[in-house]
Parts: C-alpha cells; sequence; structure tokens
C-alpha cells in the first residue's frame, strides 16, 4: 500500500504543480492589480507545497527503493534526463520566488500594488512559468517512458 501511496501523491503533486504554475503566469500576464497579485500568489503558494510534494515522496521512492532498487534508476537515462529537467526547473524558479517573496510582503503592507510590481517583471515571471511547465511535460514523458522500461543501460 505504501507504493500506491507514495505514486498517487507524486501524481497528485504532479497535476497541483502543472496546474499551479500555469495559473501563476496567466494571473502575472494580466495587468498588474492587487487581485491579479494574489491570484498569482496563492497558485505561487500551490506551486511550492507541489514542489515539496515531489521532493518528498521522489526520494522516498528512490532511496526507499519502494519501486525498483536505486542502482535501476541511476543506471537508466530517461531518469537523469528527467532528473536534470527537475534541476533546470528549480534553477530557473530561484529569481521568480525572490521576486515573489518580495511582492508577498509588499502586499502585507500595502494595496498598491502598481507602484511596486513592474509590468515587465510580471511578464517575465509568467514567460518563465510557461516554460516550466513545458519542462515539466517533457519530463512526464520521460518518466512515462522509463515506467515501460526504456532508458535502461546494457
Amino acid at each position: 500500500m505504501l507504493r500506491v501511496t507514495l505514486a498517487a501523491t507524486h501524481l497528485i503533486a504532479l497535476g497541483l504543480g502543472l496546474g499551479a504554475v500555469v495559473t501563476r503566469g496567466n494571473a502575472l500576464r494580466e495587468p498588474v492589480s492587487t487581485n491579479s497579485l494574489r491570484r498569482a500568489l496563492r497558485a505561487d503558494g500551490a506551486w511550492g507545497l507541489a514542489a515539496a510534494l515531489w521532493l518528498a515522496t521522489g526520494l522516498w521512492r528512490l532511496l526507499g527503493e519502494t519501486e525498483k532498487a536505486v542502482g535501476y534508476y541511476l543506471h537508466n537515462s530517461l531518469f537523469v534526463t528527467k532528473m536534470g529537467l527537475f534541476a533546470v526547473v528549480l534553477a530557473l524558479e530561484i529569481w521568480p520566488m525572490v521576486m515573489l517573496l518580495k511582492w508577498r510582503r509588499a502586499l502585507q503592507r500595502s494595496n498598491l500594488m502598481q507602484h511596486i510590481v513592474a509590468p515587465a517583471t510580471a511578464r517575465r515571471i509568467a514567460t518563465i512559468s510557461y516554460i516550466e511547465a513545458l519542462l515539466i511535460l517533457l519530463m512526464v514523458f520521460a518518466a512515462s517512458a522509463m515506467a515501460r522500461g526504456l532508458g535502461v543501460r546494457s
């Protein structure tokens, strides 16, 4: 039952994260307002929760060897590709995370977000969000192929 629970939670995090990062991007593409920023920040919170779930369940599945031995994953080119894509997502997320934390604090002090959030910065974070969504989709393809035995080095 542990295997099923971990796998299901991992997949739920996928849906939550993908929806959240696209929603964040959509909210930040709108003209800057307190409402659009609040939606972006709510989505960003869900995006953070999804990332925590992915890391926790993914590491548990890998290191706990609930599915396969660690060696299987480390010698699978698709797993390495999937982890590389995940690393790119994490690297891309550093700047948006810092900016959104600043905006979150600013929103707590004032409702005049138009004076705090530069539209160009919001659009750049939206673009990064969409790129991250695309990378997640590529990770899904890698994971699906890996689950069917592809990527194993002989």
